[in-house]
């Protein structure tokens, strides 16, 4: 299969080997041909020829308000079950016996959901710096919940196999990816804190029942949120390894809510690796973009740890287009799994299968694989107060989607979201949601 393009075009190439090498799993040779007398992407194998439509990149300079989408449309075709959102191009395709010419450009499409440079161009942000879901494309034409490149796969796959492709596509299994963010490791590390959380209980949330639960771990002498064996033991009843992501400095009051080498944490990062699971890392609020404080951070944790540290996420998903990225590649981490909006679930980077990222900037694919977080407890519990029932047909409505795709269901939840609060009564649902989907 030859794919041509008549300039050099480090956008073009990554998103083509995104699309065939790493998410088609297929052989493929780019060719540069500048006597084509226009920028679209011609494609060919066998004698059949595929035209796809650049919109996009005829000009160096992308990254301006000017070029987001203007109109999201919607392709209907006979290789879909269902129209799909295109961002750019027109909602046209020619279809005839060896030829087939796709007027939505699904590659800039593409592009656009996983390089994410729309929150590079786009400078609103939330009192944590984060972009907020609701300016995103996605949410205001009500697609963040679909994962769009997923379907533009689908789509051309099925033009493929219209024209009679002998290729096979890479073969996929639906993976759940089980993650828990440390932050609190422990409710109480003194009476002070024991006093302060049935205070909080009872004046603040107005709860005999935790006040009454608090004092039963109390009397047990157990910690609400040291949840670890329960967690792990789900995991290991379904043959699944979990990750849990520790943190081990920072320089705000987000931060330092226990330190990575008091003997209680030692003892649970002993426990994790015999038990057969990961340790990553939870770099520290303001270590999204700061090097140095995530280098320092990421040493920290080896050290004590004494393991290799190569995955993990970002505290409060604080992320950074494309400093943060940069930052883990620097620092030979192998996968992030930030990339999910902290309020609204769903697909922030369109797709459910991971993917290698690319600077927009210096116009590089990195090394650094993205596994985009699909799921955290919090944004259904506590951003949008949503009740177990609810909370559990939406959980499973994602899976169901993310299984169409026989793709990856990254999941989050806390080790502290259990028994306090609004999270008091979830370990029942946590553990089914498991058990149901492996």
């Amino acid at each position: 299969m030859n794919i041509y393009i008549n300039e050099a075009c480090p956008e073009k190439e990554y998103i083509v080997d995104v699309f065939f090498k790493t998410f088609f799993g297929i052989e493929f040779n780019v060719i540069l041909n500048r006597n084509i007398n226009n920028q679209d992407y011609i494609i060919e194998f066998e004698g059949k020829t595929i035209i796809l439509k650049n919109t996009l990149f005829k000009k160096e300079d992308y990254l301006k308000k000017s070029n987001l989408p203007k109109d999201v449309k919607y392709l209907c075709s006979p290789f879909t079950s269902e129209p799909i959102p295109i961002l750019y191009g027109e909602n046209k395709i020619d279809i005839s016996k060896n030829l087939v010419v796709i007027h939505a450009d699904i590659f800039a499409t593409a592009f656009f959901m996983l390089t994410r440079w729309e929150e590079y161009v786009i400078d609103i942000r939330d009192e944590h710096n984060r972009f907020p879901a609701r300016e995103s494309i996605a949410y205001k034409n009500n697609f963040l919940n679909r994962p769009i490149v997923n379907e533009c796969l689908d789509l051309l796959w099925g033009v493929f196999e219209y024209l009679g492709y002998q290729g096979v596509r890479k073969d996929r299994d639906f993976e759940m990816v089980i993650t828990h963010d440390v932050d609190l490791p422990r409710l109480w590390w003194n009476t002070k804190d024991f006093i302060k959380s049935i205070g909080g209980a009872l004046i603040k949330r107005k709860s005999l029942k935790e006040f009454i639960l608090l004092f039963k771990f109390k009397l047990k002498k157990e910690d609400p949120f040291n949840t670890f064996n329960f967690l792990m033991k789900v995991s290991e009843d379904n043959n699944l390894k979990s990750h849990f992501f520790f943190m081990s400095g920072g320089t705000s009051n987000k931060d330092n809510y226990y330190r990575i080498d008091h003997p209680t944490i030692i003892k649970l990062l002993t426990e994790i690796k015999s038990r057969g699971h990961f340790i990553g890392f939870h770099p520290s609020y303001n270590a999204y973009n700061d090097n140095a404080q995530f280098q320092k951070e990421l040493i920290k944790l080896k050290e004590v740890a004494n393991t290799v540290i190569t995955t993990g996420r970002q505290h409060f998903l604080r992320f950074e287009n494309p400093t943060t990225w940069q930052i883990w590649e620097d620092n030979n981490m192998k996968w992030d799994s930030t990339m999910s909006y902290h309020d609204i679930p769903g697909f922030r980077c369109g797709v459910c299968y991971e993917f290698p990222v690319f600077n927009i900037l210096t116009k590089k694919q990195l090394k650094l694989i993205e596994k985009p977080l699909i799921v955290m407890e919090g944004s259904f519990i506590t951003y949008q107060n949503k009740n177990p029932s609810q909370v559990s047909q939406e959980i499973n409505y994602l899976i169901k989607t993310v299984k169409k795709y026989n793709g990856t269901f990254v999941f989050l939840w806390h080790n502290s979201a259990f028994n306090i609060g609004k999270s008091m009564s979830y370990q029942h649902l946590y553990k089914q949601i498991v058990d149901e989907n492996t």
